[in-house]
Order: C-alpha cells, then sequence, then structure tokens
C-alpha cells in the first residue's frame, strides 16, 4: 500500500507530525527506530516535561536566538498558546512556574508521552517502532522509505523529524541529515548549544572551586575587544572541567561561536552580586567595618559572598584573612569589590555535541517554507523539529519549536497529498 503520510522519528516534533497529519485526514504511518516513542519529552524538564513557555509570542522568539525569526509565520497558525489549549483539552492540566515554563500538574513526563501516544492509537496512525531507516529514495509523485532490514515503504509525503545530534541515548544521533542532503539540502555548520564549557585556568585544574554554587549572578561573554556579547542572570556552578548550570548554558552558544571563529580563548566576566553597584557594595563594606573594626576581613565579607569563593579571592589578592577590617586598605577593598563584580576566567571550549542539550544548526531555514515546514527543493518533502537550523534556550521553547514545526509540517504534508 502506498500511505498518504510518513513520519520519520517518535520525539516531540514527529509525534505532533503524525498527529497533525492523521487529524487532518491522512492515512499516516510513524517510524521510530528505538523502542519507544518520545524518549526526549520524557526526560524534558527533570523527567516532568516542560511542554512550552507562557511569555508573550515576542518573548518567547527572543528566547530561541538561533533563527527564531524564521517561527513568526509558524506562529501565526500555531504558537505557544495553542499548545496550552491543545494539550489541555486532551484532558492534560497544565500549571505555570517561574519565567512561564508550564509544566502537566501531574509533575510526570509520562501524562504527556502517554496522551500523545493514545491520541495517535485513536487516530488509527500505524506505529513502528524499532524500525531504523537505512535511506530515502525520492520520486516525483512518489517516495520510498528504505528500512535497514530492506523493506521499503512508499508514500506521497515525507515528514523528517529524526531530532540532531544532541542527547543521542533518545535516539537523536543525526540519520536525518544525509536525507536531507540527498534531496538537494544544505546543512548549517553543526555545534553543541545549552551545554557546559570547559576551562584550563588555574583553579579549576586545582578544583579549588569545584561544588561551589551561585545563585542568580550575571554572567557575561566577552568578545575579543572585551565588548559585552551577550549577559544572562541565573544560576551557575564550577565544575572539575569549567562552568556549568543554567547561565552558563545559556551562554554557551556565544561561546562556541566565538571559538567557531577562531578565539583559542574566550573571557567571561561574572558580577556575583548583581544587584549592587560597585560603590553600593564598597559603602555596604565600609560601613561594616565601622561597625565591627576588630572583626578579621574574612569574617566581615562572609555573608556577602559565600566563603570558598572569599577565600579564593583573599588567597588571589595576596590578603591575610586574618588580618583585623580596620586596618585594611581602601585600595585592596576597591580590589576585592572588583573581583566580586568582575570575576574573569577564560573558556577554552565545551563539552561535545552529543553531551549538549541542544544542536546548533542543521537544515538551513532558509530552504525551507516557514508557514508549512515544506522544502522549497524537494515537493512532498517536510522538516520539523531540531534537524532545521533552530535552537533555543532551556526553559520550554525548544519543545515549543518542535511542537509547532511539527504542526505545521503534518498538516501541509496531509494537505498535499488528499
Amino acid at each position: 500500500m502506498i500511505y498518504d503520510v510518513i513520519v520519520i522519528g517518535g520525539g516531540p516534533s514527529g509525534l505532533m507530525a503524525a498527529i497533525s497529519a492523521a487529524e487532518h485526514g491522512a492515512q499516516t504511518i510513524l517510524i521510530e527506530k528505538g523502542n519507544k516513542l518520545g524518549n526526549k519529552l520524557a526526560i524534558s524538564g527533570g523527567g516532568r516535561c516542560n511542554v512550552t513557555n507562557r511569555l508573550p509570542q515576542e518573548e518567547v522568539i527572543k528566547n530561541i536566538p538561533g533563527n527564531g525569526r524564521f517561527l513568526y509565520s509558524a506562529f501565526s497558525v500555531f504558537n505557544n498558546y495553542d499548545i496550552i489549549d491543545y494539550f489541555e483539552n486532551m484532558g492534560v492540566a497544565l500549571k505555570e512556574e517561574d519565567h512561564g515554563r508550564m509544566f502537566p500538574v501531574s509533575n510526570s513526563a509520562k501524562s504527556v508521552v502517554d496522551t500523545l501516544i493514545n491520541k495517535l492509537e485513536a487516530l488509527k496512525v500505524n506505529i513502528q517502532i524499532n524500525t531504523p531507516v537505512k535511506d530515502i529514495a525520492y520520486g516525483e509523485n512518489i517516495h520510498t522509505v528504505i528500512l535497514k532490514n530492506e523493506e521499503t515503504i512508499q508514500t506521497k509525503a515525507i515528514v523528517i523529524a529524526v531530532g540532531g545530534k544532541s542527547v543521542p541515548h533518545t535516539g537523536s544521533t543525526g540519520d536525518g541529515y544525509a536525507w536531507a542532503k540527498k534531496a538537494g539540502h544544505t546543512i548549517t555548520e553543526l555545534y553543541p548549544t545549552e551545554v557546559a564549557l570547559t576551562s584550563d585556568e588555574e583553579f579549576i585544574k586545582s578544583r579549588s572551586l569545584q561544588g561551589l554554587s551561585l545563585r542568580d549572578s550575571a554572567l557575561t561573554v566577552l568578545s575579543k575587544n572585551n565588548k559585552p556579547i551577550i549577559t544572562h542572570k541565573m544560576d551557575m556552578v564550577f565544575t572539575h572541567f569549567g562552568v556549568s548550570g543554567p547561565a552558563v548554558l545559556r551562554c554557551s552558544q556565544f561561546v562556541v561561536k566565538e571559538i567557531m571563529k577562531g578565539s583559542r580563548k574566550v573571557t567571561m566576566s561574572l558580577d556575583i552580586l548583581p544587584e549592587q553597584t560597585v560603590d553600593q557594595l564598597i559603602d555596604h563594606i565600609f560601613q561594616l567595618i565601622d561597625e565591627s573594626p576588630r572583626k578579621s576581613f574574612k569574617n566581615i565579607l562572609k555573608g556577602i559572598i559565600p566563603e570558598r569563593l572569599l577565600g579564593y579571592l583573599l588567597l588571589k589578592n595576596n590578603i591575610d584573612e586574618e588580618q583585623n577590617a580596620a586596618n585594611v586598605s581602601k585600595e585592596t577593598i576597591r580590589v576585592i569589590v572588583q573581583n566580586i563584580k568582575a570575576f574573569t576566567f577564560t573558556v577554552n571550549g565545551s563539552l561535545s555535541i552529543e553531551k549538549a542539550f541542544v544542536t546548533g544548526g542543521g537544515v538551513s531555514t532558509k530552504e525551507i517554507i516557514p508557514n508549512t515546514m515544506n522544502s522549497k527543493i524537494m515537493d512532498r518533502l517536510y522538516f520539523c523539529g531540531e534537524i532545521l537550523d533552530i535552537h533555543g534556550y532551556t526553559g520550554g521553547y525548544n519543545i515549543t519549536s518542535a511542537l509547532v514545526t511539527g504542526r505545521l509540517a503534518g498538516m501541509n504534508a496531509a494537505f498535499e497529498t488528499l
């Protein structure tokens, strides 16, 4: 038999594409190489599944720095608010958490995955798991999917939804790039985003700060000319290989891009107390010294920044931590405050793309029709999700992009074949 639509890939975009195609009347088959559907959804949001984000559309697109603007047309058809309605209409109650992140009330990703699978079954989508695809033969009117076991499946339209190269244990191993190239598509350079960064600074190698977490610090990536490229104010952590945590993940793609441009090292600047200006902090320290002049300088500063970081900064600046606060010079206080407000260090790379949360690069969006997800190069070929050169920050933005592009790809594949 010849299917109307084949969807390859059972992640968030593939599930939505198959549901959408079937809802619009197409005889649909969903092919997944792994042994279950929705692997990436199941681990998203720490296993709670951050299905989307409730921020206004403009903010959502701002939080998709990798070609987010491409999604304007798609959002005019199906957007983050439609995703919320869609799940709630299927019986998945959602709740809003910090920064607009939307989670199921159940706090279980399984409830989201099960609902989507139940929907596929209700729509009589043919689900084939443990079915790896070897190749695609593109034809004038009919495309043929060739499976690893050499079986073939024919279809009028194909949706490729196989993800990027990040988190490969969920099945995203970059299979789709070769099929996209075969159809004539450009694959822009792939790189890790939302990824921990590596550093060979002495304090990293000696593990002086390993495990130290900082709350709500402002982390900035600096250009070669020491101009700020991007700043994110969130939590971060020092590790045995470099730095990680939400602020680092958000800054990471800008570091990776600087290294791709030829920088061997990239400077980052950390403001540990972004709510206070330099002068306010100096005044506060002077006030504490006036109140307790006999206290050691270390004890004066103890309540201001974490003790391990304080010990490191005093050591770095050759300041005796037992010195009476009253005997510390104004210049020394200024140096310490400068270190607190602009603690600079260099990073020299990131963990691998396989260890990143999201893949940067992919099928060029210039070759995709933005309001249908149809290839501009090959008829009846559609792309959705992370295989596209679209990437966002963590916080529901990548899943939003996957669900929106999946919805459009499935719907338009159905329209084209009926």
